[in-house]
């Protein structure tokens, strides 16, 4: 395994520590870079393996990399990479879906329970010489409000304990569920149901074509309006510009949002003049623990594809089909 390069296409972590130290331990030559579009072509051009985190990863990008076989995720989502242009060329796709359940869910919670005491709006009241809780009323106690879980997944069900320990109702929603039943000991109810009942919902679906844009203006008019909506999930599922709307004309509460539609979010971007709004940088996942976990995983999983081997996260696990992978196929 000697020889094989991965590459970095681009990062904004601060430290490759763990990253350095697996690649001494597989054999790898290690290349860290920071592309841009223009220039990750020319700089995967020799890669055997890529880690990437925001960079879009094409067919086009694929085909100017004849030795790539394995692209590594750094965190959950995938929607930056061709999920199916990769199985077709023999490119095995990997993430690490598990090491940031708790912290994003502590940071769902965290946002919502900001929300419903009004804290950051009173915080910045008292910075500016207003000593005054009317500012952020209404105020709500969280015990038996109604807290909605939209995707039942580790993160999902994660936030879902977490807020029933704190007193919330809590029901879901999940794609591979049906109404009046339980999932990971949650109850479950229709989609439509969660919308109109939910007066905290708390957002953890994937980005894929059919969620894309799942909440917008319509969902958003259906909701109460003493509710507040979270997502630490992907920015594209809620419908920004409805969302604005929506905050604007009082259809809703709040919103606490850690994943937008476009990152960086511009700091003259509307929802940035919201008080009902608590921002935060895509920052969700980010433990001291999760951080190192995340990196040293997200290699691990690229060195097990060019060592032979099937990685613990297998995005396109049809991948195996491919020549290129008769070995690996036969070992799983």
């Amino acid at each position: 395994m000697t020889n094989r390069t991965v590459v970095i296409t681009e990062c904004d972590h601060d430290a490759f520590e763990p990253e350095i130290t697996v690649a001494a331990e597989r054999g790898l030559e290690l290349r860290i870079e920071q592309s841009t579009p223009e220039m990750l072509v020319g700089n995967i051009r020799d890669a055997d393996g890529i880690l990437v985190q925001y960079a879009q990863i094409t067919a086009e990008v694929m085909d100017g990399a004849p030795n790539l076989r394995a692209i590594g995720r750094y965190g959950v989502g995938v929607d930056t990479v061709d999920i199916d242009a990769a199985t077709a060329r023999g490119i095995a796709v990997t993430n690490v879906p598990d090491y940031g359940t708790e912290a994003v869910s502590d940071h769902a919670i965290g946002l919502a329970v900001s929300l419903a005491r009004g804290i950051p709006l009173l915080d910045r009241s008292l910075r500016a010489g207003t000593y005054d809780v009317n500012l952020a009323k209404p105020i709500f106690g969280m015990r038996d409000r109604v807290f909605g879980v939209l995707g039942l997944g580790l993160i999902g069900t994660a936030t879902a304990r977490k807020a029933a320990g704190l007193g919330y109702e809590v029901i879901g929603y999940d794609s591979s569920t049906t109404p009046g039943g339980r999932k990971n000991g949650i109850q479950t109810v229709s989609f439509e149901d969660l919308i109109e009942r939910s007066q905290v919902l708390s957002v953890h679906v994937p980005l894929t074509d059919e969620t894309r844009g799942l909440i917008g203006a319509k969902e958003l008019a259906a909701m109460r309006d003493d509710a507040v909506i979270i997502n630490t999930a992907r920015g594209g599922i809620i419908d920004t510009d409805a969302l604005v709307e929506a905050l604007r004309d009082g259809d809703i509460l709040g919103a606490g949002i850690d994943c937008h539609e476009q990152e960086p979010l511009p700091a003259t971007h509307p929802i940035a003049a919201l008080d009902n709004v608590v921002l935060t940088p895509h920052a969700a996942w980010y433990t001291e623990q999760s951080y190192t976990e995340l990196k040293r995983r997200t290699l691990e999983g690229v060195a097990d594809v060019l060592a032979g081997r099937r990685p613990r996260n297998l995005v396109n696990p049809e991948v195996l089909e491919h020549p290129r992978f008769a070995t690996v196929a036969a070992q799983s």
